[in-house]
């Protein structure tokens, strides 16, 4: 039976910044609610191996996750495995209603609820995903040093990763579906004057090719020629968009161009005891490091709310 549950910080998404978020909740001595329809860890826990997360050399996305989840547990963060469909406010009240029924309610509500990238929907790309596909340079390009590796898109974030993973690559193509990029002018030459970088136009990618384990190539295909070709690559990383998950958000949050929540320092939203943390949120890069760092600090904000409304009670009652 769907019922209405009361918590002083409810957080929507469990990855690393919500999970850290409840951390210092809990740690607070505050009632707090973690809500994750999948795994602890968010987009982390399908993620294969981390290794620019400080303290950790290498470890296992799933892994790092599930740490996160048990370290926030020991301080108290209930983590419940529900989807949430709405979030919207009822006085000083933000709720989260989910697909099952029940209501999550609480005076400070904290959106982790990340992003997601396209997807390029051919064969074999979720069978080798954290397996040499990837929608990361920064987090994954350090992998495939030395190897051939395809990048697909051609907006700014494609060429732009495109040209960085050049520091690690003998080889960078970069495939895009027309004869001409959407980047803008000085990164394209940028990447026009790299010579590891080598452009395929007119091209979509059919299928992932691997030997079960990692990626060895991939099918082309010309639009234009309808001809099929094959390249050998170690790994392929799709930039053909990404969007942040907010859609479950009923208010009207302020937003940058890309449909990321815009915050205020103390990762606050336009609406007062609505936060942000991490890939949902508008900013330069989108890391573990990042996620964490948001979870704190409006955590701490979240707790400063409280307390407002709380003092605000007492001299009202007083």
């Amino acid at each position: 039976m769907s019922e209405i549950k009361d918590y002083d910080v409810v957080i929507v998404g469990g990855g690393p910044g919500g999970l850290c978020a409840g951390l210092y909740a809990a740690r607070a001595e505050r009632n707090v609610v973690c809500l994750e329809k999948y795994l602890p860890g968010g987009q982390i826990a399908v993620t294969g191996e981390v290794e620019d997360y400080i303290g950790f050399e290498s470890i296992q996305g799933s892994e790092l996750g599930m740490k996160f989840a048990e370290h926030a547990k020991k301080f108290g963060l209930k983590i419940e495995m529900e989807e949430v469909e709405e979030v919207y406010c009822e006085g000083d009240y933000r709720l989260a209603k989910c697909a099952s029924g029940n209501i999550y309610r609480a005076k400070a509500l904290i959106l982790s609820t990340g992003g997601t990238p396209v997807k390029l929907g051919v064969e074999g790309e979720q069978k080798y995903s954290g397996k040499g596909v990837s929608y990361c340079a920064i987090c994954d390009g350090a992998f495939f040093r030395n190897q051939v590796i395809a990048v697909v898109g051609g907006g700014d974030a494609a060429v732009e990763e495109g040209a960085f993973l050049t520091k690690f690559a003998s080889k960078v193509y970069i495939i895009h579906r027309r004869d001409e990029l959407r980047a803008q002018k000085i990164i394209q030459q940028r990447a026009f004057d790299n010579d590891k970088v080598e452009f395929i136009w007119d091209t979509v990618v059919e299928s992932i090719n691997g030997d079960g384990t990692k990626v060895s190539d991939l099918t082309l295909k010309n639009v234009k020629t309808g001809e099929s070709s094959k390249l050998e690559v170690g790994a392929i990383f799709v930039y053909i968009g990404f969007y942040p998950n907010t859609s479950m958000v009923k208010e009207k949050l302020n937003t940058d161009e890309g449909g990321y929540i815009v915050t205020d320092f103390k990762m606050e939203t336009s609406v007062p005891g609505i936060f942000a943390c991490g890939d949902v949120r508008s900013q330069l890069v989108r890391q573990v490091t990042n996620a964490v760092g948001d979870g704190t600090t409006a955590a701490v904000a979240a707790e400063k709310r409280l307390e407002a409304l709380e003092d605000k009670e007492a001299s009202r009652v007083g």
